[in-house]
């Protein structure tokens, strides 16, 4: 079993689904197979009043990479996965597949499918900071995972 994993986008605006949100959702719909499973994490509503494709997992809680990861750890267990894509951005694809790869532990393949489009300036500053920190989130992934 193979589960798409979407990881929402939003500057934390109440004006509804952002556009690098709905790359990643359309980028989605091209990636997923018929048997796939497929989780919305984070903006999960919005995500599944966009999504075009088949029935999904919805996780509206997540409001970071690490609660995504911890998420699709749980949903992957759920369905019985033996390999999880991460759909999110190309700036963000190495953080969030790392946090999922510690999030779901060995035995799971975890790779990232990223969507088209590139990240504002701001964007790219921001996850050079995350990364910084990239080992506490590790460990907070690994703690919560016990």
């Amino acid at each position: 079993m193979r589960l798409v994993a979407v990881f929402g986008y939003s500057p934390r605006r109440p004006e509804g689904l952002h556009g690098i949100c709905e790359a990643r959702v359309r980028h989605a719909e091209h990636v997923v197979r018929d048997h796939d499973a497929v989780l919305l994490s984070g903006e999960a509503d919005l995500m599944h009043g966009a999504w075009n494709g088949h029935q999904v997992l919805l996780d509206p809680h997540a409001r970071n990479t690490r609660e995504n990861a911890r998420a699709v750890a749980e949903a992957a267990t759920q369905v019985g996965a033996r390999e999880v894509v991460v759909v999110t951005s190309s700036w963000h694809a190495f953080r969030a597949r790392t946090l999922v790869r510690a999030a779901v532990g060995q035995g799971v393949e975890v790779t990232a499918s990223p969507a088209p489009g590139r990240a504002p300036l701001p964007l790219l500053a921001r996850e050079l900071g995350c990364l910084a920190v990239l080992p506490l989130q590790l460990a907070a992934v690994k703690l919560s995972a016990r």
